[in-house]
């Protein structure tokens, strides 16, 4: 910096101007910037935005005493003389300032007569902003403050946190004096509307493979939030303040080491990305984990050893802040007419349950975990959550050197209860999940890169557990509500340990199931159970796979698949535990094309559990058929048209649908000459098609690329007619159904092309198989997502005149599984190679 001042000197005795100033110093800040690199590697977290912060202090001194010189020449007076303070605000303020964060800088003044302070202000902010400085700028005047801070909380919050910088010390002392004020005014409305925006601001941020370590769960927010609550009531400069009043000095140490990694972690990300950036993506992850120090070792990836490392920190800073947080509020959130809703509450001695939300006292005397055990197991299964009051009670709890057998015991009948939920994850907050579950330690804060799940292994398991008793699909509902209440308590522990086995070199799965056997022989579970919960933990996956991947109308799949899982029993569980497992993985995963699927598969099984017999397509065949000959309305029509309707030449339409449905179909198409469709976009688009005429169907599902192509039936019928329904992902705008509805019309001519992009396919990401069954072929399609990929492939099929019997359409994790089915007309099996070579 001294340098610095030396050259403006000089320059300024050669009369530059403003912008050859500006340039100068742009220049000094574009060398210290790009020096960054090499200062972090020697001090990274609150070190390295301490020295930032005081860095920055020194550009905008240098900037200021350069615009005095400027205004007052050989008669600058003191700079505590001139009514000028420069403030840092925020993260400035903290000394948190990130290398490409705003800097927050209040211009603070008091209107004197004898001073010309306007241009001088002006000036200051212009050129800081040629030299390179992002401010995030306010101007005020000492008098109104006050008034400015009332009006928006944003203000008020900015000012808490402000630092001096250069300027008058005597107006800083004024300032100081109506901080104090500020800080005493509508103390309970500021906390209030602060608590209001932190919960929506976790809501919008929650705890993910890619946190936001600024805004989200157990970032930065958070400790801020801590420290505004400790300035505001307390008047504390540093949340350390508060130790020996909260909490205590190992407390504070625990959550100020996690906060540190945080500090370094944010600091990496904007030094590598250049730019300001709160999201640890997987793309920058590997980057981070270098610059941090981590290496891969024979067991684990420097990419996993640093995100258990951020989510164990994470973690650590939303428990300490939130309870200590509503620790200090709690006088502010007290009113007296809620007295005697408190007294109605008291369920026992300590424990107050209001509105299925169960509180206790802070200062409460901690218990052994024995007794914590027992006296969770005697609260009502209503529950739904538990206030911080009470984890901070568990957090002291008292722990044994070891489970004995009443703890064993007790943790059975804890592990047996309804709606498990929320004491789970009030025990997984208090640090006690691993204690009294102790297989879950390495699935604690392990994080999953597999593009597909949203959360690590641990948060992943607990939000199954709350979709147990928020079940929204009814046909699993329904399941669920037959299951015994034994099987519904075996379900907690089919959840509880379905991934716990994740992390290990061998198969998850097969880890999984040994660990549960483990733990249930300790805690005496039933042979019978443990048998039925072993198997399906095992098979876990199978159900979805079976179900996306797999001709779930094939005697030889439906047999594979039930043959694993032996009883209708293990199924029913099966089926639940997948909703919640599905679900878990994130928002808007488990579709309706999905359920349907699932569904689809649960029933075959189901009838194959039945009656095995019924197993192979001729005999289900009949046993629709009979089902359709009982119908009323079958028995009503005219011979010629019950005849038509039984040698429909599908079987695929009779194992997919009821009969009735079937005879709805056939009546629909008595009456059609060439085509008729009907488009459904209710819940999601679905086109349905009767033809006699052949339908362009390449033509038809190129221009409707654009939308997600979920599934797709076509069943033979009689007459030369064909029935095709036509599944897309989810609704699609009202304005758009009219392009679709002649897009649909003008599919009946075959001489319409479409020039469809070939999408990329790998010879080796097709497999055929001629001897699927006599009728049919089977062809699946293993490759990368890509918008218009069957419409391409079935415009190949079209070109070669075969037909397409139906399409299972299934994508995930950008990847897409496509199953076909296709008519043996002699004209597929004979050219697949030429096919193959023409789709890849």
């Amino acid at each position: 910096m001294e340098e610095l001042s030396l050259q403006i000197e000089e320059f300024i005795s050669t009369n530059a101007s403003d912008f050859e100033i500006a340039k100068l110093i742009k220049n000094s800040v574009k060398g210290y910037l790009s020096s960054l690199d090499e200062i972090f590697n020697d001090t990274q977290g609150k070190d390295f935005f301490v020295k930032h912060t005081k860095k920055i202090d020194g550009f905008i001194k240098i900037l200021y005493r350069y615009l005095l010189r400027k205004h007052f020449g050989d008669y600058i007076p003191m700079s505590n003389s001139i009514p000028i303070a420069l403030v840092a605000l925020g993260s400035y303020g903290r000394e948190q300032l990130c290398v490409y964060s705003d800097i927050d800088l209040m211009v603070l003044y008091q209107e004197i007569q004898g001073f010309n302070l306007k241009p001088i202000m002006e000036e200051l902010l212009v050129l800081a902003w040629d030299s390179g400085l992002k401010l995030g700028s306010r101007v005020h005047e000492l008098d109104e403050v006050a008034s400015a801070v009332r009006t928006d909380i944003t203000i008020k919050t900015s000012i808490l946190e402000s630092r001096f910088i250069y300027g008058s010390k005597i107006l800083w002392f004024r300032f100081q004096s109506k901080l104090s004020i500020i800080q005493k005014e509508f103390q309970k409305e500021f906390i209030l509307e602060k608590l209001n925006e932190h919960k929506s601001r976790l809501l919008k941020y929650p705890l993910k493979m890619e946190p936001n370590i600024k805004d989200g769960y157990g970032g930065m927010r958070e400790s801020n939030m801590l420290f505004w609550m400790a300035n505001i009531i307390y008047g504390a400069r540093n949340t350390k303040d508060l130790v020996g009043i909260h909490f205590s000095e190992v407390e504070y140490k625990t959550y100020r080491s996690s906060l540190e990694f945080v500090f370094r972690v944010r600091n990496a990300l904007h030094l590598i990305a250049k730019k300001k950036l709160d999201t640890v993506n997987f793309d920058i992850l590997p980057e981070v984990a270098t610059r941090l120090g981590f290496v891969h070792t024979p067991k684990l990836t420097k990419e996993r050893q640093f995100m258990e490392k951020l989510f164990e920190s994470l973690h650590s800073i939303h428990s300490f802040s939130s309870i200590m947080v509503k620790k200090i509020v709690r006088p502010y959130l007290f009113e007296s007419k809620n007295i005697s809703l408190l007294k109605k509450s008291r369920y026992s001695k300590n424990i107050y349950i209001c509105d299925n939300l169960l509180y206790t006292s802070f200062t409460r005397k901690r218990k052994t975990l024995f007794e914590l055990l027992k006296e969770l197991n005697e609260l009502p299964t209503t529950i739904k959550k538990f206030d911080n009051s009470y984890v901070y009670f568990a957090k002291k709890t008292i722990l044994p050197s070891s489970l004995g057998v009443k703890i064993k015991q007790q943790i059975k009948i804890l592990l047996e209860k309804e709606n498990l939920h929320p004491i789970v994850k009030m025990l997984y907050k208090a640090n006690l999940f691993k204690v009294i579950l102790p297989s879950v330690k390495i699935i604690i804060n392990q994080p999953q890169f597999d593009g597909y799940h949203t959360h690590p292994v641990d948060i992943h398991t607990i939000k199954a557990l709350w979709f147990i008793n928020n079940i929204s699909d009814n046909f699993v509902l329904n399941i669920y509500n037959d299951l015994s209440k034994s099987n519904k308590s075996l379900l907690n522990f089919l959840i509880l340990f379905h991934d716990i086995g994740k992390g290990r070199k061998k198969d998850h799965h097969i880890v999984s199931q040994e660990l549960f056997k483990k733990f249930a022989k300790s805690i005496n579970l039933s042979e019978a159970n443990i048998n039925i919960a072993s198997r399906v933990i095992r098979y876990h996956n199978m159900l979805s796979h079976t179900a996306t991947n797999e001709d779930i109308y094939s005697q030889k799949v439906i047999l594979n698949f039930t043959a694993l899982l032996q009883t209708r029993e293990t199924l029913d569980l099966l089926i639940c535990l997948t909703y919640c497992d599905i679900n878990s993985v994130g928002a808007g995963v488990y579709k309706s094309s999905t359920a349907n699927l699932l569904r689809e598969l649960y029933l075959q099984s189901v009838h194959s559990f039945e009656n095995e017999g019924l197993l192979k397509d001729s005999s289900r065949r009949i046993q629709k058929e009979n089902a359709i000959k009982n119908n009323k309305d079958f028995q009503n029509l005219e011979k010629s048209m019950q005849k038509k309707i039984l040698q429909i030449g599908s079987n695929q339409l009779f194992l997919v649908h009821k009969a009735s449905d079937i005879i709805s179909l056939a009546l629909k198409a008595k009456d059609v000459k060439t085509a008729t469709y009907e488009i459904d976009n209710s819940e999601m688009l679905t086109i349905k098609i009767i033809r006699v005429n052949p339908l362009n169907l390449g033509f038809l599902l190129g221009k409707l690329s654009f939308l997600d192509l979920s599934s797709m039936d076509i069943f033979k019928l009689y007459d030369d007619k064909k029935y095709f329904e036509i599944r897309f992902g989810s609704k699609v705008d009202e304005a758009d159904l009219q392009f679709i509805e002649e897009t649909v019309s003008n599919s009946f001519d075959m001489n319409r092309k479409f020039n469809h992009k070939k999408p990329i396919i790998k010879k080796e990401d097709i497999f055929i198989d001629c001897d699927h069954r006599d009728d049919l072929a089977q062809v699946k399609i293993e490759t990368k997502d890509q918008k218009g990929l069957f419409a391409y492939v079935a415009q190949v099929f079209d070109d070669f005149n075969i037909e397409i019997e139906s399409a299972k359409i299934h994508s995930i994790r950008g990847k897409v599984n496509d199953l076909l089915l296709i008519e043996k007309n002699g004209n597929f099996c004979v050219n697949q190679e030429m096919i193959v070579e023409l789709l890849t």
